[in-house]
């Protein structure tokens, strides 16, 4: 069983991606959670302190659906880990969705929000640097800046193809298809030498 205060994160970024930041209420939240406001202030001491954690907590959850991987199943090669943490952002499941769209809200808000802005960047940062990581494990000759940079644009084009996606924008399928090709023209971009299977694995 879930404990209390995963619980009330839970909740939160239900109701994040349903009402956006704007319209979390700490009374609504308590409701969705099924407990007293008395016990949120008591994990999270304010509305700030529940962003905050709720942030944490959607970031969490992408990175175990995205690297998660049967035990008994063969090991990925950097081309296909770096696809499937890129992929499996674009998945049609409630859990995706509703983390996908928390995170939107809790982007768009942070143009008005110190706080959340600079927990924001942090996160967004280490997102950053993971997937220049995996970059440079599939081209290891490349230079550091130029991985980031390449990271910067992959992370941000996701972002945005997610939330066209959610919106009604793009199909889930073109969306993945440009995920693809964005990857592509970046490994081109960063030149070196390819892989010995340099072809992408099962698609995510």
């Amino acid at each position: 069983m879930a404990s209390r205060s995963t619980q009330i994160l839970e909740a939160a970024a239900r109701v994040i991606a349903r009402r956006g930041v704007r319209g979390l209420r700490v009374e609504e939240l308590a409701a969705e959670a099924g407990v007293s406001t008395g016990l949120i202030y008591y994990h999270f001491k304010d509305r700030t302190g529940i962003l905050r954690h709720t942030l944490e907590f959607i970031n969490a959850r992408a990175e175990r659906y995205t690297t998660e991987r049967d035990p008994g199943a063969e090991p990925l090669g950097p081309r296909e880990e770096l696809d499937q943490v890129l992929l499996l952002e674009l998945q049609d499941t409630p859990e995706v969705r509703e983390n996908s769209s928390a995170w939107g809200e809790l982007r768009a808000s942070a143009v008005f929000d110190p706080v959340l802005r600079e927990d924001l960047a942090r996160a967004t940062l280490v997102w950053v640097q993971e997937v220049a990581g995996l970059l440079g494990q599939v081209r290891p000759m490349a230079p550091a800046a130029a991985l980031a940079s390449a990271a910067e644009r992959l992370t941000a084009l996701l972002e945005g193809l997610s939330m066209r996606w959610l919106s009604g924008g793009l199909t889930i399928d073109h969306a993945r298809t440009l995920m693809r090709e964005a990857v592509e023209v970046e490994l081109t971009g960063l030149g070196g030498p390819a892989e010995p299977s340099e072809e992408p694995g099962p698609r995510p």
